[in-house]
């Protein structure tokens, strides 16, 4: 289940960020600088937009679904990371010492 949940996320997040990047820049920060000044600041017309709304949706799920896994793997085993160092490392068996004649 978790496993699932974790590629529809993935698959979200592409999503998520695919639909970012396809938006027209306003140019400045909040509608700072443009000529309709703060009365064109979320107006009817930029908030109506289609890649506006996806790109909401698809926050809603990104965070419903990150909210869900933390709680699903809440009382899991502790899985080690790939970037933890083992416990320990085998020795290495020593070799006989070479005959001297």
């Amino acid at each position: 289940m978790s496993t699932v949940l974790l590629v529809l996320h993935l698959f979200v997040t592409l999503a998520l960020i695919g639909v970012v990047l396809v938006q027209r820049s306003e140019g400045g920060g909040l509608g700072i600088g443009s000529s309709q000044g703060m009365g064109g600041f979320m107006g009817g017309r930029g908030t109506a937009n289609l890649l506006t709304r996806t790109t909401a949706i698809l926050a809603t799920v990104f965070f419903a679904l990150s909210l869900l896994l933390a709680v699903l793997d809440r009382g899991a085993v502790q899985q080690r990371s790939i970037l933890d160092a083992p416990a320990a490392v085998p020795a290495i068996p020593a070799l006989p010492a070479p005959a001297t004649n």
